[in-house]
């Protein structure tokens, strides 16, 4: 789907998938309207929805990725060209991915795969990465892109690469966010004690989201010396 000609946005509307993310992006945008989709499909449907409803000028979407590409490590940058999302291919702003750092050496472009659940095995993101060549996947750009599309209005993508290609995720990944986008700790320590062969798992994970949680904070304080990031996010 072709992206439309416009004048350059100044009122985005953001999501996110967790409401650490949320947080962490107001740090930057601070007068943007932003919404986290509690890692849900229905939740990110919904909160897109909402945001193309809200009078913003563009839509963003920032956060979390997985990777698929194997030669991409935890924080890489991810600016992609395209979406693809239900069979469809939604094409990213060329000007809103200019400001956002598209083409940068530190960023890499591409396409970027919706997935409507949560991918823990490696194997399974093997599959995804053969029959897409995207470089990584999240659960909240499709519903953004189509929303966008809906609505006419211009979109972009901004992702860091968590969790690697070859990494497998621990059960307790996918099963401890409350609906908000927060964290359960009761459901992350029932799962715990019930299996606690995933605490080393666990444990890499959180240096793999320390990683790239460091990764987007350099670019993003990168971005924000240019005048048209500046512009975008004030």
């Amino acid at each position: 789907m072709a992206a439309t000609a416009h004048i350059t946005p100044t009122k985005p509307g953001i999501l996110v998938g967790l409401t650490a993310e949320a947080k962490f992006i107001r740090q930057v945008f601070p007068h943007a309207a932003i919404a986290a989709s509690g890692a849900t499909s229905a939740g990110a449907k919904r909160e897109a929805a909402r945001l193309a409803a809200c009078g913003a000028d563009c839509l963003l979407s920032f956060g979390l990725a997985a990777g698929l590409d194997p030669a991409l490590p935890a924080g890489t940058i991810i600016v992609p060209e395209t979406v693809l999302a239900w069979g469809a291919s939604y094409v990213c702003d060329p000007t809103l991915r200019h400001i956002l750092g598209s083409g940068q050496a530190s960023s890499v472009g591409g396409s970027l795969l919706h997935s409507d659940h949560v991918v823990l095995d490696a194997g399974e993101k093997a599959t995804l990465f053969a029959q897409s060549g995207s470089t990584a996947l999240d659960m909240e750009s499709g519903f953004l892109a189509r929303a966008a599309a809906d609505a006419g209005l211009p979109f972009a993508v901004l992702r860091v690469v968590c969790d690697p290609a070859t990494r497998t995720l621990p059960p307790v990944a996918g099963a401890v966010l409350s609906p908000d986008g927060g964290l359960n700790i009761k459901a992350l320590l029932g799962s715990l004690l019930r299996k606690p062969t995933q605490i080393p798992a666990l444990m890499a994970l959180g240096k793999d989201a320390s990683l790239a949680h460091k990764a987007m904070q350099n670019f993003l304080q990168q971005q924000r010396t240019l005048q048209a990031f500046a512009r975008l996010a004030n």
